[in-house]
């Protein structure tokens, strides 16, 4: 698997292909789309240990909804506006994000402490195995450039979608 110390300057290389490849998927989506995007992301994350890379817990944050903020300090016994005011902060798009990174609930053995509660982004993320994937194609793009997966099941879906 694609080292995460390699992956912003392949996913670079591959940005502007990667961009046109998700326009025209959205233009013109093969009626098998689904099911092929589905497969590849079973393929890959047979293939790939997360808790090796942890990338995206190291460099990024999830958005935090009210519903995990809620979760969250349940959890931790806290009050939500003491969970928010210990770990979380407002971001320019009104979101609820983390204050750092990598991610306070990171463990050095890359394991998450919150896991069985963690937010609603962080159990969806990388969003590959998701319906109309062609719809969330920036976001997918910009995975590339964090996640192993993603970069792999984007290249393998080129070559899918292309035969």
């Amino acid at each position: 698997m694609i080292s995460p110390t390699d992956l912003p300057v392949l996913a670079a290389q591959r940005k502007k292909e990667n961009v046109a490849f998700f326009k025209k998927l959205k233009r013109k989506t093969p009626k098998n789309l689904d099911q092929i995007t589905q497969q590849l992301h079973n393929d890959v994350f047979e293939e790939v240990d997360c808790l090796k890379c942890a990338n995206c817990c190291k460099t990024t944050g999830p958005l935090f909804t009210e519903s995990d903020i809620n979760r969250i300090a349940k959890h931790f016994k806290m009050k939500p506006g003491a969970f928010i005011e210990s770990y979380l902060r407002i971001d320019e798009d009104r979101d609820y994000v983390l204050q750092n990174t990598p991610c306070s609930f990171l463990g050095a053995d890359n394991y998450c402490g919150i896991y069985e509660v963690r937010p609603k982004a962080c159990r969806e993320y990388p969003h590959t195995d998701r319906r109309k994937l062609q719809q969330i194609g920036s976001l997918t793009v910009a995975n590339t450039f964090i996640c192993p997966a993603a970069y792999t099941i984007v290249e393998r879906m080129k070559e899918a979608v292309n035969h």
